[in-house]
């Protein structure tokens, strides 16, 4: 009774694990990224605080009158959004903490640090497609 009992608690936490996943993947949101050089300080969330080198900054889309500081996103390229050809890095993701305000005139929802964003996509590519979620 007892191996019975643990073989349905391994499918409902089973279960419940993917379902989580999915919805991880539901909630992503799509935007363009664009990329800063460093120095990463000062910013407009900790000032001459360093939060390394995988940071990024937030257009006014996500910035929400400073509530995205300290936020962390995973971002994954999807695309171009020039003409770059194979802009992407085989799928790979970055994850990244909210530390600036990416001013009016920003090109993208989100602006990496050249750090992160080499680590989705070439750098040569300038602007690409992303999908993020918190």
């Amino acid at each position: 009774m007892g191996g019975r009992y643990i073989g349905i608690e391994m499918k409902v936490s089973l279960t419940v694990c993917m379902i989580l996943c999915l919805t991880s993947i539901v909630h992503a949101d799509q935007g363009k990224a664009v990329f800063f050089e460093p120095p990463y300080t000062p910013s407009a969330c900790y000032g001459t605080q360093s939060y390394g080198n995988m940071v990024a900054g937030v257009s006014d889309a996500l910035w929400n009158n400073g509530r995205a500081c300290g936020k962390s996103y995973r971002v994954k390229c999807l695309g171009g959004a020039n003409e770059a050809p194979h802009p992407c890095k085989n799928g790979n993701t970055a994850v990244v903490k909210v530390v600036d305000y990416c001013k009016a005139g920003c090109q993208g929802i989100i602006n990496l640090s050249k750090y992160a964003f080499s680590t989705i996509a070439d750098p040569d590519a300038g602007i690409i497609q992303v999908e993020f979620n918190e």
